[in-house]
């Protein structure tokens, strides 16, 4: 007979009388005794932690307790499937049926129109690969598309050439100027006109040196193609469809700007999509929505026919950790419109490369975001809330989808009343314990309160562990082995912090709670766990996170699993039909966490090998996976208490750690890869530069030239100088204190990012067009200051720096709202930027001179990179090029830097 089948009567006789028969000399620990109180059934109740009293364990009984063997080969294969199941949803990138018919996207067309564009090479601003080629191209593109078009609709061409400067928090804050950049706008309306419209906006410019399939020509080649569907269509459509393919985004959102604040078609805009890229193919996700405007993302959920969309995607990038950003920016703050940004995230390995080409596009990949870019447009163009969009602008969605099936999406008002009742229940499920007269009760609140301690120490010491290995591994020059083989680093860390919180709690297992039942440390550890997640929960509710749901997921299907599994497992203990059930019920909280979790590393394990020389990437990546163990451990912890042993876990997890750190150690594992079918290169920019150096009087103090290299991940040039002995540690670049960013051609702000580079000496530039940088004007204005005006020509892409001296203060200048803007370390940054043909760029800078100074009142620095055209190589830059190993892209250019002082 099982004892929770027994009578009250029957348990009080049979437990005086084993109390009778005990030794007078054997105390009784007081938790043995009450930990075997029988509780209220929470089946029947919804509190108690028993049905009936729980055996002691016994060391010496091969019969208690769930074997080690099996709870460990069932967790494994359990989270191997539900892996499995992941991955196959992300590479079903089309539903099938769901395209296919007369009228829709045809992916065939939209790579025939990326194929050309691609071909056309590396489309800077400013090159005549960029500003005629490509745009040649669309136009005949679009020409052909009018003569195709159905009578229900007009279309409408303009060729847009803006110049403007505005001020930006990217990157720690610059200027940015722009001159006779491209913008070619297409309009498709009703025959009668539409007085409100939605933007679709690419750019058709790409990095230097990369051909740019990705990011973002595969975005035009798909809104030419949805151009060509809506323009056939037979259905008038309600609000004009505006596409926008710009030119210069890669220049940090200037073409963007230079529409929304100046294009005559702007004012009717009400809503914008965003198509952009962050990795090559894959899905597009939906990244960022609004701000507010919840009807946007209903657009999406009612049309979209394959959704992938994520708001916890849109908190973390939103929150600056990324340091990426796009033209929904731009739209968002100038043009104070709400939009959809999309973008591909996959294989991020290759982004802004040369490997980033047109075949390693799949079709599918093409299809599918063609599919929803289609359908969403249509939606928005014949929709009634466009018009009147600014009535649903209040409150933001939670929003999510379950792996590109469907979108759940509803207001984050009503996600807090969800969360608040789970939070709710979860109060009244555990206080029905903690609450139980005090006899009964205080074993469990002290076991419970001990075994959070336990828990919230065992993921402390899980992350310390993981942290000293991985500065361990920093501090030997072995970082980024897990680039290669991401298994390295789950093998490395993801065992050390499995094994160190097993170790723990084991600990704790046999010298704390050695009296205690293994039923009762399971309810007790399965409550923390429910506990800690629910703490959580109230936390992301109280500040607004719309990612809360994700902690909502995580306490209502486990508190739902435990009231089904209660009764069967305090009267049958962890039995195989126990194990199933529980497994069964944390399927949807454990298979959409490692959803979460492959995006996470599928967008930040890439980031880690461009994320500049100062953060050490396996700091970040151990500490993201220690997080992520953290979170699946969470809920079978009280396997670890159900188990009769967990050494051979223990041994097998030091085993698979201990030899994978020897081999990392040893640099077994290489970093990078140059794999034709999978590239994973190092990124290094080479600048051929000659810098000039003038004192007060205009006299020359200094000049030099050399190649400027910068390696973009934390290993330097470590792997480099075996293959290039002359690029070693002695040729470091020293920083010029006197100079602004160090004096050296910093094409964007990212000095903090990169703080080690290397100089190595080179024969001087020979430029066919060389910059030009002089002082127009110097005057005292009525309010005491000292105004200068400098005109500056040069290649499509200069940098102006300005560092005041003491005493002086910047108090405004002609670019931007005409208040300076700092960048991190205190001097001022100006990005420049003009078309295939620009004027002379004129501009003042205002200086408050409180202090006169020998040195001058400020020193100002120009440097001119040339990314197209003759000017962009050199001999010596090109016979440097060739000695880098195929596992790099090294992005090589022309620049110089000029210094002056006034």
């Amino acid at each position: 007979m099982e004892r929770g089948s027994e009578s009250a009567a029957v348990r009080r006789h049979r437990v005086g009388a084993e109390r009778r028969e005990r030794p007078a000399f054997q105390p009784r620990p007081e938790r043995e005794a009450l930990a075997q109180e029988p509780l209220e059934d929470a089946g029947g109740s919804g509190g108690g932690v028993g049905s009936g009293r729980t055996r002691k364990r016994s060391a010496g009984d091969p019969g208690t307790g769930l074997s080690e063997a099996r709870a460990a080969l069932w967790l494994a294969l359990y989270l191997l499937a539900l892996r499995a199941l992941v991955q196959l949803s992300l590479q079903q990138l089309v539903l099938r049926g769901a395209a296919g018919l007369h009228g829709d996207f045809d992916a065939r067309r939209a790579r025939d129109s990326l194929e050309h564009i691609t071909s056309i090479g590396p489309r800077t601003t400013g090159s005549t690969e960029n500003e005629i080629l490509t745009v040649h191209y669309l136009l005949e593109q679009i020409k052909l598309i009018e003569i195709q078009s159905s009578s229900l609709h007009k279309i409408s061409v303009d060729i847009q050439r803006p110049t403007g400067s505005f001020s930006i928090d990217f990157l720690g804050g610059f200027t940015s100027y722009y001159d006779n950049i491209t913008n070619v706008v297409v309009k498709l309306e009703p025959r009668d006109g539409a007085q409100h419209a939605v933007l679709a906006n690419c750019h058709f410019d790409s990095v230097a040196n990369s051909p740019g399939a990705s990011d973002d020509a595969v975005s035009c080649s798909v809104m030419l193609e949805v151009l060509r569907v809506l323009s056939t269509s037979s259905e008038a459509l309600r609000h004009a469809v505006v596409f926008l393919f710009n030119g210069a985004e890669e220049n940090v959102l200037q073409a963007s700007h230079g529409f929304i604040t100046q294009h005559h078609w702007a004012s009717s805009i009400r809503a914008f999509i965003n198509l952009e890229a962050a990795g090559v193919g894959g899905k597009e996700l939906v990244f960022q929505t609004g701000p507010e405007n919840p009807w946007l993302v209903q657009a999406y959920v009612s049309a979209a026919k394959h959704p992938f969309a994520s708001v916890v995607a849109q908190e973390v990038f939103q929150s600056g950790i990324i340091p990426s950003d796009t033209d929904f920016r731009i739209y968002r703050d100038f043009g104070n419109i709400p939009g959809i940004d999309l973008a591909f995230i996959e294989n991020g390995y290759i982004y802004h490369t040369k490997y980033d080409t047109a075949d390693r596009i799949l079709s599918d990949s093409i299809q599918r975001a063609g599919d929803n870019i289609l359908a969403v447009l249509k939606y928005l163009a014949t929709s009634d809330m466009l018009a009147s969009s600014s009535e649903y602008r209040h409150g933001n969605m939670v929003f999510f989808d379950v792996f590109g099936l469907f979108v759940i999406a509803y207001p984050s008002r009503i996600g807090s009343v969800i969360n608040y009742m789970v939070v709710v229940a979860v109060v009244l499920y555990l206080s029905k314990k903690l609450m139980q007269p005090k006899h009964k009760t205080i074993n469990y609140m002290k076991d419970f309160l001990c075994g959070l301690a336990i828990t919230l120490i065992s993921w402390f010491t899980s992350l310390v562990t993981v942290l000293i290995i991985a500065v361990f591994i920093s501090l030997i020059g072995q970082s980024l082995s897990w680039y290669n083989h991401f298994y390295v680093s789950v093998c490395l860390y993801g065992a050390a912090a499995v094994g160190k919180i097993i170790f723990i709690h084991t600990l704790a297992k046999r010298f704390y709670y050695v009296n205690a039942s293994d039923q009762y440390l399971g309810e007790v550890f399965f409550d923390i766990s429910l506990f800690v997640h629910c703490g959580f929960l109230i936390i992301l509710t109280y500040q607004g996170f719309c990612s809360a749901f994700i902690s909502a997921v995580w306490v209502v299907f486990p508190l739902l699993t435990k009231l089904c599994v209660h009764k069967d497992f305090m009267q049958h203990g962890a039995q195989g039909k126990f194990i199933a059930i529980y497994l069964l019920g944390m399927f949807i909280p454990y298979i959409y966490g490692l959803y979460l979790i492959w995006a996470v590393f599928e967008m930040f394990t890439p980031i880690l090998g461009r994320s500049g020389t100062e953060i050490p990437p396996d700091v970040v990546l151990a500490s993201i996976l220690a997080g992520c163990i953290m979170i699946l451990s969470s809920y079978f912890i009280n396997f670890i208490y159900l188990a009769r042993s967990t050494k051979k876990t223990m041994l097998t997890l030091i085993l698979i750690c201990t030899v994978t750190f020897l081999l990392v150690c040893s640099g077994f594992f290489f970093p990078y890869s140059s794999n034709p079918a999978n590239p994973k290169p190092k990124r290094v920019f080479l600048q051929h530069m000659t810098r000039t150096f003038h004192n007060l009087e205009g006299n020359i103090v200094k000049r030099d030239s050399g190649i400027w290299i910068n390696g973009f991940d934390y290993t330097g040039m470590s792997h480099i100088t075996p293959h290039i002995p002359e690029i070693n540690d002695t040729i470091r670049a020293h920083c010029e204190e006197n100079a602004p960013l160090c004096g050296f051609p910093w094409y964007l702000p990212v000095h903090f990012l990169i703080r080690k580079n290397w100089y190595l000496p080179a024969p001087e530039v020979s430029l066919r067009n060389p910059a030009h940088f002089r002082l127009i004007a110097k005057e005292q204005t009525p309010w005491d200051s000292i105004k200068l005006t400098f005109e500056a020509t040069g290649p499509s892409h200069m940098s102006f720096y300005v560092r005041t001296h003491k005493g002086s203060t910047l108090s405004q200048w002609s670019l931007g709202n005409g208040t300076p803007v700092t960048s991190k370390g205190g001097d001022y940054f100006v990005f420049y930027s003009h078309g295939l043909q620009a004027s002379p760029w004129q501009f003042w800078i205002e200086v408050q001179v409180s202090e006169e100074q020998s040195q001058g009142m400020v020193t100002v620095a120009i440097a001119a990179h040339y990314f197209s055209g003759d000017d962009k190589r050199s001999s010596y830059l090109d016979a440097l090029k060739e000695k880098f190993p195929d596992w790099t892209f090294p992005s090589a250019w022309v620049c110089t830097y000029s210094l002056f002082v006034f």
